[in-house]
């Protein structure tokens, strides 16, 4: 059974690598600075956090185990972690690490603007394996970001300190939102696009029992069909097709529920039991949503 640490606290974290910190409820650990020769060699499989982390990683021999897989982090990686969050790892035996901690407690957002605003950030709720890769230009700007964040953390706190950090830690997280859209646009998934993955799961899944058996198809389900988060999932979707994954399963059914609802063979309400709905009322309602007619008209008018 994997041993897993809690990190219930910025200090927890600080603790454990042996480092001073400045603030107690965010800090940065700069590894190029750490020195892991008075470290013990861990004794625990990995962190459980109840607080936020972003790691900004610059070397290879270490590998984060998230959802059952093992990935490398590559030169200029950044791995976001939100609290409740589990994540495992291995070391090679020669490994030190090399690149940047930031950890902030939900606590240091307590009646500012950013805590109405985290649910912006969905790349805190993606897997490790869809971590952020940053470009030379994009490393110096988070560099310069967290350079900041440190200058503020060494400072005597007084009326705009913590003003300072805010505003500043939002502005990261708007450039990794930035930096997470090209990201979208510019790597592609092997074979085939994930779009084109996805339709075709849409397809076999109302050309299956599946509908019957599981009801409407989610937008997770399709997610762990293709080795998504559903956040990470959801938000590709959206930057692919301009709607979300959710609007995008509505349509296919739609225009599934179109073709089968021109059959005179079988009822509406035979249709929507066969497309996964639990009431047929349900999917009268969202068909006429979508199509402007209840399905009985929709087939009166075709027929």
């Amino acid at each position: 059974m994997a041993n897993y640490l809690r990190i219930d606290s910025v200090g927890t974290y600080f603790k454990i690598r042996g480092t001073e910190l400045l603030h107690p409820l965010v800090g940065i650990l700069d590894f190029y600075k750490w020195d892991p020769v008075q470290q013990d060699k861990p004794k625990y499989d990995g962190f459980s956090f109840d607080c936020y982390a972003i790691f900004l990683k610059d070397n290879k021999s270490c590998k984060l185990k998230y959802g059952g897989g093992s990935y490398d982090f590559d030169e200029g990686t950044m791995v976001f972690i939100s609290p409740g969050k589990s994540v495992g790892f291995s070391y090679d035996k020669d490994y030190t690490p090399r690149g940047y901690a930031l950890l902030f407690h939900p606590d240091l957002l307590a009646n500012t603007h950013l805590s109405k605003m985290m649910n912006r950030y969905n790349f805190f709720s993606y897997a490790v394996n869809e971590a952020l890769h940053l470009s030379a230009k994009e490393s110096r700007i988070v560099l310069s970001l967290l350079e900041k964040i440190q200058f503020e953390l060494e400072q005597n706190l007084d009326k705009h300190s913590k003003q300072l950090l805010i505003s500043n830690l939002e502005l990261l997280l708007n450039y990794c939102l930035r930096f997470y859209d090209r990201q979208f646009i510019t790597r592609e998934l092997p074979h085939t696009t994930t779009i084109e993955k996805f339709n075709q799961l849409l397809i076999d899944y109302f050309l299956s029992e599946q509908p019957r058996q599981l009801g409407l198809p989610t937008v997770s389900h399709f997610a762990d069909q293709l080795n998504l988060s559903s956040n990470y999932f959801g938000d590709l979707v959206k930057k692919e097709t301009g709607v979300s994954a959710q609007e995008y399963i509505q349509s296919s059914l739609i225009e599934i529920a179109k073709d089968r609802v021109s059959n005179l063979d079988k009822s509406v309400s035979e249709v929507a039991f066969e497309l996964g709905f639990k009431y047929p009322q349900h999917f009268t309602r969202l068909f006429k949503k979508k199509v402007g007619l209840a399905p009985s008209e929709y087939r009166a008018s075709i027929n």
